[in-house]
């Protein structure tokens, strides 16, 4: 150990010395307690950011945790490898996206390496892999073999400037998630997976994970899925033998429906049209909503809700009134049946259309009153019916207008409406969901091959398992016209039928990227195996992994993927259970000040406010990089980049140093047990280091970094005050002094662990941290416990003055301790002391008149 602390120098020795013992490296062990760590895998852009800093520091700060207290940790890293990204950048610079891709990844893996993060490199998987997506695919077949996978023609979002199809949740907010270009609609034969068969386990299943995730997230998922408990009610369409379906979570105001609207790509809209006078006026209208749907709608704007007569009716079931159909802009199709039934009076949106184009405004649900009555409540109708409405009556009250439900209460309407609608055969109760099908067909090359063969005499044909995996070849061409680059590579596309022996062609369409992070972390547990995905007894050891961590902006996407992959994994036997995480950590983004505007932003190289890793790690070293970006925010919260911060992390860093530098020879000969008698100062170092000890413990538990550095540099300036010379120091304070800088030490390790390992060695432990058998400190109670307590005394609710009592001084004491002390009595003298209030261990106020 040098007398200074030379970061670079010590950094290198001990990435050396960790490659070498495999000093991360863990198999299966049964008789030790587990502990899987995971961050979400990087794209290979070609270069981290602080994101990613932020990010793998705190999970190599857990990882060193869990495995100073006798944890087999598990902590893993690979590639989200595939992507359209690769393949833009093959067009841009004419290279092949294996060679981009495999470069960057070299990059990155060097600057991971140089962060000092504590992986097991043997476990490192990339998604472009054969031996990864092989598992793909054969996940894959077994989807198709249960009817979850399948392929229809449908209207699926498309990004024209990557000329790909992009899923519900990578198109929210009408923009392609990567690029941010307005989605358009088209027309193409896709495959999907039926994640709808799983919408309520996603919903049900939160309860396994509602106290170890984000309510966040959890929100923003149940929203997405978007349950919605109704019932279908058929309306026929007078003088056709069709009838449109629409589904309603509030069928209690059918009688007050004055029209039926549906969305303009209603599926019926083509054979009601046939021979109507309207027709040329209905498909002006529809084109010009389509083409609308293209762009989105600029922020917080609400788009004019619009609409036209199709000239046609339908009958209401109920009451068989005649109603007109519309078709309109505010009717998707992708929530309900893609028609709804218009009451004004009693919808927000439906009661807007009305006012603009004139429709009736018929009220068929009033609020209730309550009024105390000898018999009980009585309800009583709450609105004058001979008033116009001036806006929409959207709560639950009482039926009127409504025959022979009129006077029946909304919750007990809506439950008899729906059976009567079943029993009557124009309807049902039913349960509808926001969430769609994954639509997993993507036009690119770089991406898992989809193992489908199309015949003429056998149609779709299945690649049999013992084929897979279909191979990506090597290169293709980058036309750039949308088509699959994969369509021209001939030797690919032609195959014999694998029923038939005749000539085939393969599907050229490649699976979309978040198949491959869906299940990613369970390879990690079985990296290279070649017969199966995975070891079923690893995994069960392995997982769940017991902490995720990673952005928000994947809360719906991957998160809900993988959950769904887990549950279908449960069915087919490989895992048994339903949940794949069991606590979520999503960290704040890493902010810059944008030079050209002064705004604080994400940091990005477009806006010019990125920080090189690379350059800070050459500046002021790895170690001063992850504490400062652990201590600088709550992981949840917004990190503002701030270089002086660094600086203040190195200075901290070189003070611990050098004082392990200075008191190590003189520790070597420290005795290991508690002396029997302690000086007052070696006491206050005792007390302070297991107070430290408590509190650094207790803020990983709740993953609460910035206060544990807090709290060690509060012990940092505890042991400065120490003024004893080491040389000079009696065994008693020689103890203290051990046992301080030694818990210091290790708990210093998880942020800082280079220099952590070096001040280890230095205090004469050969082997490194972890191959010496070091483990977290633990606090003893008494020692942690305060000696004294500093007691506020408040005067009306000013502070005056502060009392130092031991914690067990009982409450008549501090009454009489407060009214004794000569700042309170200057507040009191002379006024009537009304009361005195105590809140044990923590306040004395002291009210006078």
């Amino acid at each position: 150990m040098d007398e200074k602390y030379f970061p670079e120098k010590i950094e290198e020795k001990w990435q050396q010395r960790w490659a070498e013992s495999g000093a991360f490296e863990t198999e299966v062990d049964p008789a030790r307690p587990h502990f899987y760590c995971l961050e979400m895998l990087p794209y290979p852009s070609g270069f981290l950011h602080m994101g990613h800093v932020r990010n793998y520091s705190i999970g190599d700060a857990l990882a060193w945790y869990k495995r100073l207290q006798g944890f087999n940790v598990l902590h893993p890293i690979g590639w989200d490898s595939f992507g359209q990204p690769a393949e833009q950048a093959a067009i841009k610079r004419g290279i092949q996206p294996r060679d981009w891709t495999e470069q960057n990844i070299a990059h990155m893996r060097g600057q991971l390496r140089r962060l000092g993060i504590s992986y097991d490199w043997r476990r490192e998987i990339a998604a472009h892999t054969p031996e990864y997506y092989k598992w793909d695919q054969w996940f894959f077949l077994k989807m198709f073999e249960r009817g979850l996978v399948y392929r229809k023609l449908a209207p699926v979002n498309w990004c024209p400037k990557e000329e790909t199809v992009l899923s519900n949740e990578q198109s929210s907010g009408g923009v392609c998630w990567r690029c941010g270009t307005p989605v358009e609609r088209r027309d193409l034969e896709q495959w999907f997976i039926r994640i709808t068969d799983y919408a309520e386990q996603l919903l049900d299943d939160m309860r396994e994970i509602e106290d170890g995730w984000p309510e966040r997230v959890l929100t923003m998922q149940r929203n997405w899925i978007g349950r919605s408990e109704g019932a279908y009610v058929d309306f026929a369409v007078q003088g056709r033998d069709e009838k449109i379906r629409v589904f309603t979570t509030r069928i209690d105001t059918i009688y007050g429906a004055t029209a039926v609207v549906l969305s303009a790509e209603h599926p019926l809209l083509e054979r009601l049209l046939a021979g109507s006078s309207l027709k040329s006026d209905v498909e002006r209208f529809i084109a010009r909503v389509r083409e609308a749907r293209r762009r989105p709608a600029a922020p917080g704007t609400e788009e004019e809700k619009e609409g036209v007569h199709t000239g046609l009716f339908a009958i209401n079931p109920f009451n068989g009134e005649q109603v007109p159909i519309w078709v309109a802009n505010y009717v998707l199709m992708e929530y309900g049946t893609g028609a709804v039934m218009c009451v004004p009076a009693h919808d927000e949106r439906d009661f807007e259309f009305a006012q603009k184009y004139s429709l009736p405004i018929r009220q068929v649900i009033a609020p209730i009153t309550h009024e105390q009555e000898p018999s009980g409540f009585e309800p009583r109708l709450g609105v004058d019916q001979s008033t116009e409405m001036k806006q929409a009556f959207t709560d639950y009250g009482v039926l009127v207008n409504s025959g022979e439900w009129s006077g029946k209460l909304s919750t007990d309407a809506m439950r008899e409406m729906a059976e009567y609608a079943r029993a009557h055969s124009f309807g049902e109760p039913a349960i509808t969901y926001r969430l769609r099908d994954w639509g997993i067909s993507r036009q690119r090359f770089w991406g898992a091959p989809i193992p489908i063969i199309y015949c003429e005499r056998c149609g779709i044909v299945p690649v049999p398992e013992e084929d897979l995996p279909v191979i990506l070849p090597e290169r293709a061409e980058f036309t750039g016209v949308g088509e699959s680059p994969l369509a021209g590579v001939a030797e690919f596309v032609r195959v014999d039928c694998p029923k038939c022996g005749g000539p085939a062609r393969r599907e050229t369409d490649t699976m979309d990227t978040f198949v491959d992070s869906s299940w990613y972390f369970f390879r990690y547990c079985d990296p290279h195996n070649d017969r199966e995905p995975f070891d079923r007894e690893k995994v069960a050891y392995w997982t769940p992994v017991d902490q995720y961590i990673g952005g928000i902006e994947h809360a719906v996407m991957h998160l809900l993927y993988t959950r769904f992959w887990t549950k279908f994994m449960r069915d087919i036997g490989l895992v048994r259970f339903n949940e794949p995480v069991k606590k979520l950590l999503t960290q704040g983004m890493v902010t810059n000040i944008v030079p050209e505007t002064g705004e604080w932003k994400a940091m990005s190289k477009s806006l010019g406010n990125g920080v090189d890793p690379d350059e800070m790690i050459e500046a002021y070293g790895a170690d001063a990089v992850r504490l400062f970006i652990l201590f600088a925010a709550p992981p949840e919260n917004e990190l503002r980049w701030s270089e002086s911060g660094i600086d203040g992390a190195v200075r901290f860093l070189r003070r611990v140093y050098q004082m392990v530098a200075r008191w190590r020879e003189a520790l070597r000969d420290a005795p290991r047990d508690v002396p029997a008698e302690l000086s007052p100062e070696a006491r206050r170092i005792r007390r302070a280091t297991h107070r430290t000890i408590a509190r650094v413990t207790e803020d990983f538990e709740r993953l609460h970094f910035n206060t544990g550095v807090a709290a060690m540099m509060e012990l940092v300036n505890e042991l400065s005050d120490f003024k004893v010379a080491p040389q000079q120091a009696s065994p008693a304070e020689l103890f203290v002094m051990r046992e301080a800088l030694e818990a210091l030490t290790v708990m210093l390790a998880p942020y800082a662990p280079h220099v952590a390992e070096e001040m280890w060695e230095g205090l004469g432990h050969e082997g490194g941290l972890l191959g010496s058998g070091a483990r977290w400190p633990v606090a003893d109670p008494e020692w942690a416990r305060k000696e004294e307590l500093e007691i506020p005394v408040q005067v009306n609710g000013k502070v005056r003055a502060r009392l130092h009592v031991a914690p067990d001084t009982p409450d008549d004491e501090l009454r009489r301790l407060a009214l004794a002390d000569e700042r309170v009595r200057a507040w009191t003298e002379g006024r009537e002391i009304a009361r005195v209030i105590v809140v044990p261990q923590r306040l004395v106020n002291v009210v006078v008149r």
